[in-house]
């Protein structure tokens, strides 16, 4: 559809953000509910984006979502956090008031329950031990989710053993910090195994990792989604693991941020999912 000058203007900010899928996603929801607006991606350096959101009300932006690697950096830019923002210390969404404030809130974690709810019962790891390979503003909202749910302990590893420390004491709860050298270790016994790395997406290493101590019936979640069928997902698919990937989180972390800036709920729906990811439904 053609744009007119009241048309409402959102996007995302990250560095890099040629792989995103969100520009797809969004502009499906505005053809579908015709919406006078768009949605467009913004390529924001690290050194430029305090300068960047500080232009998104002067330019008419609505909001805004932030990817890697901006979510912390940008929650401490923020005019107000809401409750789940502030638990986590990380933003994904940015919604622009109409004084040109700028309110950020985390909707990651509730994308990451409802698409793992969507896809399979996440009822078995009620009470069970959780991994989280990780310590990025993702695996925060992740974490803080999982807890909400009422997951067992949380084993939390990451190559920066300092980082999965700060992460440990600031969130607070049941959280085992394991070496990146034993992570292997870790999950013995647990019930889900989460990759919040950017080990595995296009252009960077593969995320190594031995799953012989992990159980078969353990659910296996990475969140990372360029490409689809990461290596973690591929080894536990062929050992027999329920395997959830990481567009499922991204469809419906989305919803919230929509709704506040263009005045619609969208549903996340097969033809969705087969949009965003370039598939047609024969």
């Amino acid at each position: 559809m053609s744009l007119s000058g009241s048309a409402k203007i959102a996007g995302i900010i990250g560095w890099p953000v040629d792989h995103s899928l969100s520009p797809r996603l969004h502009g499906y929801w505005l053809d579908q509910y015709g919406i006078d607006g768009s949605y467009v991606p913004l390529a924001v350096a690290p050194e430029n984006l305090a300068d960047a959101l500080a232009a998104l009300p002067k330019l008419g932006f609505v909001g805004a979502n932030i990817t890697v690697p901006h979510k912390e950096a940008a929650f401490g830019l923020m005019d107000r956090v809401d409750d789940d923002a502030a638990r986590i210390g990380a933003v994904n969404t940015i919604v622009v008031s109409e004084d040109g404030s700028l309110e950020g809130r985390n909707t990651d974690g509730y994308g990451f329950i409802e698409s793992l709810s969507f896809d399979i019962d996440l009822q078995v790891t009620k009470d069970k031990p959780v991994v989280i390979l990780g310590a990025g503003g993702a695996a925060r909202s992740i974490i803080v989710a999982l807890q909400d749910y009422g997951v067992g302990s949380i084993r939390l590893s990451n190559r920066t053993l300092g980082r999965a420390e700060q992460m440990r004491d600031e969130i607070s709860g049941d959280i085992d910090v394991v070496p990146w050298d034993r992570r292997t270790e870790a999950l013995r016994d647990a019930m889900l195994l989460v990759n919040t790395t950017t080990l595995g997406m296009n252009g960077q290493p593969a995320l190594e990792l031995e799953l012989d101590a992990l159980p078969t019936t353990a659910i296996v979640n990475d969140i990372v989604y360029s490409p689809l069928e990461t290596k973690l997902m591929v080894m536990a698919a062929e050992r027999g693991n329920p395997t959830v990937d990481g567009v499922g989180m991204l469809l419906h972390q989305a919803r919230p941020g929509f709704a506040a800036w263009f005045g619609y709920t969208p549903e996340v729906t097969d033809a969705l999912r087969a949009h965003v990811l370039g598939r047609s439904r024969s």
